[in-house]
Parts: structure tokens; C-alpha cells; sequence
């Protein structure tokens, strides 16, 4: 019988001497729970993902100094075995880093195994720094408990379509009474329940009980949602750790099943993860959370539309980081409905928000005078509409500049997906929190957020209005954009395509198919097809944003500018 503790813990990027301490903390905590050994999880010592840190000088002095700091930690705590991630040295040719795992026990280093599949798709480029390590398994006695180990990806591939290599075949061969695999999985939407079925049907298929350490936390635009769990051979999942928060729990593993550290079985684990749009909240809320605190800021500043794209920023803003840390500023113009204003303050006020008011009426005019002076030609038309969006953005900047605030942008992802935003205006800012929403999933979720509050935090008003910039006289965003319901479905399709959920999937091949059996809807799909290809430039230039969904623009979808798209 072994006691295996979980360490499911919020590392920070490049703290080493930060993440031994918290490493350090939960092994002494398990020591006291006379755990035999403790996992963290992937790259654990320097943070998932360090990038082109690795490459920097003394960087890797550093974790060497962060091992030998563990190493004596683990003298501290004889009994107990330490699995963790760190990059080590690489010999022969190609990349100089392995991504590694170690066992550290006693003072020292039990056992080392090297990453062997090294995802380079979608958000991870783990090839660009480190070189595979060989096929073989690695497998550890522990008292009377053969325990093999994996890091991460190793155990993605059990199906054998992305890469020659399947660690799990070695490990079968190998014959241990337990898998341990260490990871950095981040989260989007269906993420959780595809963890649960790729390890459980690997435990099936191959016998084998199987722990999987995940951490937690956000990290630029990516968030890892924790949730830990072990499968069984027959059972499938049978323990979930918590998700969203850090989590550091024991279990007994005991003749090929887990128990919880009182011996008793766990409780049923549910199928189905968090609803949608609960989801969505709470990935969005760690993101900004942490976000800013590492980025070392406590408070934010949002320019407050009287929109939904606002009014939602501003809700989930509060609930990360408390309505004392958040301000508003609203900026009408000579355009500016008198509802807008009144609808910002009514959000304000639900919110407990502190609502700056900014007039730019002036500060546009000025700018067309001087315009008009030194060209020769009125500003109008687009140029106008732009100027306003620079000028709000501009005065964001200076608050944030002036008080030390981080701003968040307000895009949402149907309109960065399309260009319907302004370069150095409305897309100034650190960070976008609802950038990976399409329209009409901002509106649901901004239902949520009241319907989770048990009150109305967002007016309703503001829910029902129609959408529009105003930016110039009866502006709609249905002047310029497909309806958002329609505009969303062909967006999915074209953006994210087969990563979409099968159900999503198919919904927005039924929708598009259906749009094309006529000119009109071939005209619609092609002309928004072209608007994503001829706003990459802008999209380039646009703060980070909260992933969410399985595709997001950033690192998720790298595409070139300079092209031609037909």
C-alpha cells in the first residue's frame, strides 16, 4: 500500500526560489500525512511554459540550484519520494534541454526520465527548446509498488496517429502496478472530459491504474484548470481533485485501486465538467487574477461603453480582483446616446464601481480642426469614427499611466475575428478577458453572471440593446457585420473548424451548408472568410487574451499577414 500526495499548485513562471518554497511547503504537508510519495506537475520547478527563458543566461544555473535546494529538502524528509519537472541538460546533439522528470529521495536523485513526445501544435512549441527523450520506460520501486512514469503528452498518443512513438506501449512491457504521469494541461471547453476519456481508456486498454498531476493557475493568455484525477483499469475516473484552485490532498493506492487517505472509496466522479458558461466565468476570473498579480498590478481600469462587451469586462473584472480594485471611465461623445451614459452608471452602481466621467466632444473636434488646417480636407467617414475610438483609448492609457491601473480591452471574438475594432484604440490595453467569446456567448454569459450573483449586475438594458459602436449618427453593428447569430456560426467553422466540440461542429457545418445553397449566403461566407484574412495585421498588434475555447487567436492560430487568401 502506497499514500501518494497530490500537489496541484499554482507555480509562477521563472520563480524557482518561489516554487521550491511552495514544493518544499506541500511536501512537509504530506510528510505529516505520512505520505510515501508526493507528485507535482510538469516543469514544476521554473513554471509551465518558461519559453526562451531557457535559452537565457543563468537560467539553468538556476535550476540547478533549485534541484540542489530540493535535494536537501528531501534529506529533511528520508521517507518520502519527490516527483517533480524540471529542464535538465541534454547530451549528444540536437536541442541542449531535456524536458525531465525527477525522483528525488534522501537527498538524491532517484530516478530521471526525459519527455519523449514534444508537442509543437496549437499553443505548445515545446520542440523549439528541448530534444526527446529515448523510448523507454522508466519504472521506480517503492516499497512493495512498481511505479512507472510518464510526463504529459507521453500518454496523449495511446491512439498512434501523431507521432511514431507511444510511451504506453514501453510502459505495458514494463508491467508496473501504477502509472504516475506529470502534466501541464491547460483548459477550454470540453478539455476536462477528453483528459478523462484518453487516460481512463488507456487504463483499460492496458491495465494499468494510472495518477494524472495537473497544476493551476493562468499564465499570459492560458489558463490550467487543475482537476487532477487517477483512473482505474475497470472504473475509469474514480478521484477529482478540485478545479480552479490549488489542491493538495492524499490518497492511499492499494492493490490496484485508490482510496481516499481514510481508506474509504471516493466519492463518484461526474462525467460532465462545469456547465459552459460557469466555466467560462471561472477560467476567465483565475486568468485576470493571476494575470495581474503577476504582472504586479492590483487594480484595472475599463472604459465603460455602456455596451455588453463593457459591462461584462467590468463584472468579471470585479469578481477577480474585488469592486475596490476597479474602475470605470465613460467617455461620451457628440454620438453618445444619453442611455449609454445612464446605462454605465446604473452598472457602476450595481457593481460598486467607481464611474469616471470623460468627455471627448471637444478633443474630436480639436483634432478635426487641425486636421482640416494642415490637410486640406475634412475629417469624416471612417477616419472620424476611428479618431474617436483613438482618442478613448488614449485617455485610458493616460489614466493607466497616471494611477498605475492595468487596462483591459473589451473586444469579444467576433469582432477581432473580423477587424471591427480600432488599431490603438479600443484594442489599447494589457489584456483582453473576453476576447475568445463570440458575441452571442457574451450575451449568455452575461445572463450567467447575473443569474450567479441572484441579482442584476449587469441591466438588463444593457442586455437588450442592440449592439452598436456609436460612432457616428443611427450607427448598428448590423450596418456593417452579418447578425451576430449568423456572423458567430461561420466564424466557428472558419476559425476553429474540426476543434470545435463534435456537437458545435456539426451545428455550424449544418448552418454554413445551409447559407450556401444560395449566391447570397455563398457572397456572405466568402466576404467574412476574407475580413479575418485582412485583419491578421491587427490582431497581431492586439493585447493577450483569456483563452478559452480550443482555438484561440494568439499562439493558438499563427498566421501570416502578408498573404493571399482566396
Amino acid at each position: 500500500m502506497l499514500r501518494i500526495t497530490l500537489a496541484q499548485l499554482n507555480f509562477t513562471v521563472g520563480d524557482i526560489e518561489g516554487n521550491v518554497a511552495r514544493m518544499v511547503a506541500a511536501a512537509q504537508q504530506a510528510a505529516r500525512e505520512q505520505a510515501n510519495i508526493i507528485v507535482f506537475s510538469e516543469l514544476s520547478l521554473c513554471g509551465y511554459y518558461p519559453g526562451d527563458m531557457l535559452e537565457e543566461t543563468g537560467f539553468q544555473q538556476r535550476i540547478e540550484a533549485g534541484i540542489s535546494a530540493l535535494q536537501q529538502a528531501s534529506a529533511e524528509l528520508p521517507q518520502l519520494h519527490w516527483v517533480l519537472g524540471a529542464p535538465t541538460p541534454a547530451r549528444g546533439p540536437g536541442k541542449r534541454l531535456h524536458n525531465s522528470l525527477l525522483v528525488l529521495q534522501g537527498g538524491a536523485v532517484r530516478l530521471q526520465y526525459a519527455k519523449q513526445l514534444l508537442p509543437t501544435y496549437n499553443i505548445f512549441d515545446e520542440r523549439r527548446h528541448f530534444e526527446p527523450g529515448p523510448d523507454v520506460a522508466k519504472v521506480l520501486r517503492i516499497g512493495s509498488t512498481q511505479v512507472g512514469l510518464l510526463i504529459c503528452e507521453d500518454g496523449w498518443n495511446d491512439h498512434g496517429a501523431d507521432y511514431a512513438t507511444n510511451p504506453f506501449e514501453r510502459m505495458r512491457d514494463a508491467a508496473p502496478d501504477l502509472v504516475v504521469s506529470i502534466n501541464a494541461s491547460p483548459s477550454h471547453t470540453g478539455k476536462r472530459e477528453q483528459r478523462h476519456q484518453i487516460f481512463a481508456d488507456a487504463a483499460r486498454r492496458h491495465g494499468l491504474p494510472i495518477l494524472y498531476v495537473n497544476q493551476i493557475g493562468g499564465h499570459d493568455q492560458v489558463v490550467y484548470d487543475g482537476a487532477s484525477f487517477a483512473a482505474e483499469p475497470d472504473a475509469g475516473v474514480v478521484f477529482e481533485a478540485q478545479r480552479f484552485v490549488e489542491d493538495v490532498c492524499t490518497l492511499q493506492f492499494d492493490n490496484g485501486h485508490f482510496l481516499s487517505a481514510e481508506g474509504a472509496r471516493p466519492a463518484p466522479v461526474p462525467a460532465q465538467g462545469l456547465p459552459t458558461m460557469d466555466f467560462y466565468r471561472q477560467q476567465i476570473v483565475l486568468g485576470l487574477r493571476d494575470y495581474a498579480r503577476r504582472c504586479g498590478f492590483t487594480q484595472v481600469v475599463v472604459g465603460s461603453s455602456g455596451g455588453i462587451d463593457s459591462a461584462l469586462t467590468l463584472a468579471l473584472a470585479v469578481e477577480a480582483l474585488g469592486a475596490d480594485n476597479v474602475v470605470g471611465v465613460t467617455m461620451p461623445s457628440r454620438y453618445s446616446s444619453s442611455g449609454s451614459v445612464d446605462d454605465s452608471v446604473a452598472l457602476c452602481r450595481n457593481l460598486g464601481v467607481q464611474l469616471f466621467t470623460h468627455p471627448i466632444a471637444e478633443l474630436v473636434a480639436g483634432y478635426a480642426q487641425q486636421f482640416e488646417a494642415s490637410f486640406g480636407t475634412p475629417l469624416a467617414g471612417l477616419p472620424l469614427e476611428n479618431l474617436q475610438a483613438r482618442i478613448r483609448g488614449t485617455v485610458l492609457m493616460e489614466y493607466s499611466n497616471a494611477f498605475g491601473h492595468l487596462l483591459l480591452t473589451t473586444g469579444n471574438k467576433s469582432e477581432i475575428s473580423v477587424g471591427y475594432c480600432t488599431l490603438y484604440g479600443d484594442t489599447n490595453g494589457g489584456l483582453g478577458l473576453i476576447g475568445d467569446l463570440y458575441k452571442t456567448e457574451v450575451f449568455a454569459l452575461s445572463r450567467h453572471v447575473n443569474e450567479h450573483a441572484g441579482r442584476e449586475l449587469i441591466p438588463q438594458a444593457i442586455i437588450d440593446k442592440e449592439p452598436s459602436a456609436e460612432l457616428a449618427p443611427g450607427q448598428r453593428d448590423v450596418d456593417s457585420l452579418p447578425p451576430y447569430p449568423v456572423l458567430d456560426e461561420v466564424l466557428k467553422l472558419l476559425i476553429e473548424g474540426d476543434r470545435l466540440s463534435a456537437e458545435e461542429h456539426q451545428a455550424a457545418q449544418n448552418f454554413v451548408a445551409q447559407l450556401q445553397t444560395d449566391d447570397a449566403g455563398r457572397a456572405l461566407v466568402q466576404r467574412v472568410r476574407m475580413m479575418v484574412a485582412r485583419n491578421e495585421y491587427k490582431r497581431r498588434q492586439a493585447p493577450p487574451i483569456v483563452r478559452v475555447r480550443a482555438r484561440a487567436f494568439g499562439s493558438g492560430r499563427q498566421m501570416p499577414i502578408a498573404a493571399r487568401y482566396v
